[in-house]
């Protein structure tokens, strides 16, 4: 696995899990997953590929469920746990999207599902990758939305994660990864003088509202191997 050292997300009308260093893709093929995703994808299908961002499926099975609808999300399911899970996408090409699923926490149902879902909105409407981009910072700036207002984190845990990296480079699949709400931290916060060198661990915009620290997840070691070491 490469660093996630060059590792960057932009806002396309959504909160984006987009652009990331070429190198850490795996390239995904046309029979894994669809070159557009869209309304079209049967509804149940939907719902197990929205639910696969959360690996523990007391998560997934409790949470509120949204599928894409020819005008933009729709509620397929109503949780109980706070939690709201659904597949992000945006267009990298004009016959290619992301393919994003994702649990979002409480915190991040309160404020960037609303962000996703307006900017579906947009998208379903005709409007550009770069339309729904202003129109979102707009809307922070405005105060129409808001950053997580406390630490907190949204499930990315499914392996058809298609992210993009450089838009005409198309997608790839990137590994399951966790995302949690660090507003306003800055790489000092976590020790670091600058953008760590891991494999494991990144940020995404230090010092800014949406800023968002990027935990990848690693096999835990058997108490068997620990105990041979």
């Amino acid at each position: 696995m490469k660093s996630l050292n060059s590792m960057k997300v932009f806002v396309v009308g959504t909160l984006s899990i987009g652009l990331f260093s070429s190198t850490a893709l795996i390239p995904a093929t046309a029979q894994e997953l669809p070159r557009v995703y869209d309304a079209s994808m049967p509804r149940d299908q939907q719902i197990t590929l929205a639910e696969s961002a959360a690996a523990p499926a007391e998560v997934s099975s409790k949470a509120t469920v949204y599928v894409l609808g020819p005008k933009g999300y729709e509620k397929a399911r109503e949780g109980t746990n706070g939690f709201s899970c659904f597949v992000g996408r945006h267009f990298v090409k004009p016959a290619e999207t992301t393919i994003e699923p994702q649990c979002f926490d409480a915190e991040g149902s309160r404020t960037l599902l609303l962000v996703y879902m307006h900017g579906e909105e947009l998208r379903t409407n005709g409007k550009s990758e770069a339309e729904i981009k202003a129109d979102v910072a707009s809307g922070y700036k405005e105060g129409s939305y808001q950053y997580p207002s406390k630490p907190g984190f949204l499930y990315m845990m499914s392996s058809r994660n298609r992210l993009s990296a450089i838009p005409e480079h198309g997608t790839g699949i990137f590994p399951p990864h966790l995302m949690f709400y660090a507003p306003n931290m800055t790489t000092k916060d976590i020790g670091f003088d600058a953008q760590p060198k891991l494999d494991y661990l990144g940020m995404t915009h230090p010092g800014a509202g949406d800023n968002l620290i990027v935990v990848i997840p690693a096999a835990s070691k058997s108490p068997a191997d620990v105990a041979g070491r």
